[in-house]
């Protein structure tokens, strides 16, 4: 091996390609699709925050977004604190798991922990 610049900073190079297609690529797509989403929001639609908190889109004024949280109950957020926007499909998903959850039959016995 003598002195080749090429083969010295060949693994380097090829760190960097692959710290490309492995980490900076796929999070700048997923910045974009999120600000995209942020971009098409409408009145009337529901969404998730980024804190969890589920609300309706009643008006939009430039960067920032009027949710209501509550009926009668609106609060101000900047467009970048809505985390998703919730199809019905996802609400009755929601519905379902908390339904779901509990395995108490209201008399006492729960069946999960019921002995024979």
């Amino acid at each position: 091996m003598g002195n080749n610049p090429l083969g010295t900073f060949l693994p380097l190079i090829l760190l960097v390609v692959v710290f490309y297609f492995l980490l900076i690529r796929p999070q700048r797509k997923r910045q974009q699709e999120q600000v995209q989403m942020q971009n098409s929001l409408t009145p009337g639609a529901r969404v998730m925050t980024t804190t969890g908190l589920f609300a309706t889109v009643v008006a939009l004024q430039d960067d920032d977004v009027v949710l209501e949280i509550a009926p009668g109950v609106e609060t101000r957020w900047a467009k970048a604190a809505i985390g998703r926007v919730i199809t019905p499909a996802d609400e009755v998903t929601e519905t379902e798991e908390t339904v779901t959850e509990g395995t108490d039959t209201g008399n006492g016995d729960d069946t999960s922990t019921k002995q024979s």
